[in-house]
């Protein structure tokens, strides 16, 4: 039995902090997981970035709103889903996350939880565990004896990639595939479909 692994920004739907970095202006938000390898120390400083800018929940979630899977993803999560089980893997959270789950059909996701103070402030970050991609992948495999596929396009993908039966970087930038060479890399959801349904 097969699982397909994707992670959810920049695989399905756009880059959630770019969008809020061009929405409010504070060009140090657009960091992503695509730049910084290290998630605690990216989201450390998205905290104090939006404590500096007074940012709350609700002018998060403002943005998302108005966001959408990206060209073609919900047909391709569709599709997919005919031949595999899928199950989402990403570092966002589930505050973050519900509207675009909606649209694309309500996915099983797998993400992380934000603590919110009284007065709307993002005052913290619960990991569901750390590394929790690669934990996933390897239970999916090891313990439930499925083959996985994993498919991803920033640093933090890379560890979930590497424990899967077959690791795929989806529209990755640069650098992420240079310092990755042993990850095929494809550009459109045709070619990911193709990959994923390649047989070693």
């Amino acid at each position: 039995m097969d699982i397909v692994c994707l992670d959810l920004e920049g695989v399905l739907v756009p880059e959630i902090w770019i969008n809020v970095a061009e929405r409010t202006g504070i060009e140090s938000l657009r960091a992503t997981t695509r730049d910084v390898p290290d998630y605690d120390v990216l989201m450390r400083q998205r905290l104090r970035i939006m404590d500096e800018h007074g940012l709350k929940l609700d002018d998060i979630q403002q943005v998302i709103g108005g966001l959408g899977p990206m060209d073609g993803a919900r047909a391709f999560l569709d599709d997919l889903r005919e031949a595999y089980q899928v199950v989402i893997l990403s570092d966002t959270f589930y505050e973050f996350a519900d509207p675009l789950m909606r649209q694309l059909g309500r996915p099983t996701l797998f993400c992380h939880r934000l603590e919110i103070a009284a007065d709307g402030r993002v005052a913290g970050y619960r990991l569901r565990m750390k590394d929790h991609k690669r934990a996933a992948v390897r239970a999916f495999r090891d313990d439930l004896h499925f083959r996985v596929t994993a498919a991803g396009d920033s640093y933090n993908d890379t560890t979930m990639l590497g424990e899967a039966d077959r690791g795929i970087l989806f529209r990755a930038p640069d650098n992420v595939i240079a310092e990755f060479p042993q990850f095929p890399v494809v550009r459109d959801y045709d070619a990911l479909r193709a990959a994923i349904d390649a047989k070693d």
